[in-house]
């Protein structure tokens, strides 16, 4: 039988979370090396759930607050194979390519600023990621003035010309 539980993930002001499924020990390593080669300037902390052996949650990062809320949210989500990676002064769409390139990460799940609750199956084998909640349902479609709104925003923060 399965149980079905909602985690709700502490994202500290002014970051940015990714959380995905990755599979061997070597995640925390070389996720660390794909953000600091990626985005140099970036402070982040990331953790990594085991799914065999001492199962347990291995760590990284070159900020301690930021190290520290990563371990907490993947030790609140408890299923193995997990990763928590937390960001500030960086975001998802600089390094995402690139941690999706990282060998031992199979999927993301979600990467963004927003409240995010993690959707956990428990059964007596252990917790899976069923999916998550990332932030708030629709409130309407986009009409000409979001949609020229939108523009001007990609273009006001470099990403558009």
């Amino acid at each position: 039988m399965l149980e079905f539980e909602s985690v709700s993930l502490e994202i500290p002001a002014d970051t940015n979370i990714v959380v995905g499924q990755a599979h061997f020990i070597k995640t925390v390593e070389d996720m660390y090396e794909a953000v600091v080669n990626t985005v140099p300037q970036a402070k982040f902390g990331l953790a990594f759930n085991e799914a065999s052996g001492p199962c347990l949650t291995r760590a990284e990062g070159n900020d301690d607050e930021l190290r520290a809320a990563a371990i907490r949210n993947a030790q609140a989500i408890g299923a193995g194979h997990v990763f928590v990676l937390i960001l500030r002064q960086a975001f998802p769409i600089n390094l995402l390519n690139t941690v999706q390139s990282v060998p031992e990460v199979c999927s993301i799940f979600c990467a963004t600023a927003n409240p995010v609750e993690v959707v956990v199956a428990k059964s007596a084998q252990g917790r899976g990621v069923m999916g998550v909640i990332d932030g708030s349902s629709p409130k309407g479609v986009e009409g000409p003035a979001e949609a020229g709104a939108r523009r001007e925003f990609l273009r006001k923060i470099g990403y558009k010309r």
